[in-house]
């Protein structure tokens, strides 16, 4: 069975498992609505499984990132 949890509380367990985290509920509560990360809706709640929220972290978030780090892009000029 998985451990679900609300936004607020995924959010105090991995503050609790990793002090220095950048993970925020604003971050995580993003990712529910960008579709990036499944959750179960009960009543007005909207609760994540832990193991969903760190497979996303562990795989990374690669979509839709087009430059390398340290790359210099061309931008277009408009006259």
């Amino acid at each position: 069975m998985k451990r679900m949890r609300t936004i607020p509380q995924a959010a105090a367990y991995m503050q609790e498992i990793d002090p220095g985290t950048a993970l925020t509920k604003t971050a995580i509560r993003r990712l529910v609505l960008e579709g990036k990360l499944p959750f179960t809706a009960v009543g007005t709640k909207r609760l994540v499984a832990i193991e969903d929220l760190e497979s996303y972290l562990e795989a990374g978030d690669v979509v839709g990132s087009t430059s390398v780090m340290g790359e210099i892009r061309r931008l277009e000029v408009r006259a």
